[in-house]
């Protein structure tokens, strides 16, 4: 059991990392500002991994390749927790793209 948590842990982080890099197009460094810590790419690798090790636990997955398929999907879904908690933080739609307005 504590091995397809290593496993899960890992793929959701990799998972977050990479819907990271194709949201913004590089990876972000966590910063420290006056008022606010921004945790870049570290924000969403977690949130992969916490997603992965909440599902993987919760279906119970016993064979290798259903930890990494579920894995893999919770990745993705920890990208969607984020974009969730961020329309409850600023009130407002949160661009699909990632990119927001240039001007």
């Amino acid at each position: 059991m504590f091995q397809n948590i290593g496993f899960a842990i890992l793929i959701g982080g990799f998972v977050g990392l990479a819907e990271h890099v194709r949201k913004r197009g590089k990876i972000v460094k966590p910063r420290r500002t006056k008022k606010f810590i921004y945790l870049g790419f570290l924000e969403e690798v977690l949130m992969g991994s916490l997603a992965a090790v909440l599902l993987v636990t919760s279906t119970g997955a016993n064979s290798l390749m259903r930890v990494i398929f579920v894995s893999i999907i919770a990745g993705y879904g920890g990208d969607a927790i984020l974009r969730a908690l961020e329309i409850f933080r600023g009130g407002g739609p949160v661009d699909p793209g990632g990119m927001g307005d240039k001007k």
